[in-house]
């Protein structure tokens, strides 16, 4: 396993950005899927984006706004929001697992998750 903190969350307006940064130690961070999800309150975590080597996926609603990348070297990644909106609100987690996957019982190791609050 990985130990993941996330880091980068805040208060901000609809149209702002954010970038959330995603802190790993441990062995074999490359060999992991890194992902981030999101939970608002009342609502199930929801897959937003991953990263496995140089492939990505974005879910719908946050892709052309939302981009995640990795520094390999830094053990790190990172997830750049823009163009935010009041439905981005959430408390946002970093996650490692299984590559290539959406659902979050593939992802073995979470951070302790980071809160991003947009207002309109």
């Amino acid at each position: 396993q990985v130990m993941l903190v996330e880091s980068g969350g805040g208060l901000v307006q609809a149209g702002d950005s954010l970038r959330l940064t995603c802190a790993a130690s441990g062995r074999s961070f490359s060999s992991y899927a890194m992902a981030w999800f999101r939970q608002a309150p009342g609502k199930e975590r929801e897959f937003v984006a991953s990263i496995f080597g140089k492939i990505s996926n974005h879910t719908p609603s946050v892709r052309g706004r939302f981009t995640i990348s990795k520094d390999d070297a830094k053990n790190t990644v990172y997830l750049q929001m823009n163009s935010l909106k009041p439905e981005d609100t959430a408390v946002y987690y970093c996650a490692a697992g299984l590559p290539y996957r959406v659902a979050a019982q593939y992802y073995e190791s979470w951070g302790q998750g980071t809160q991003v609050t947009v207002s309109s």
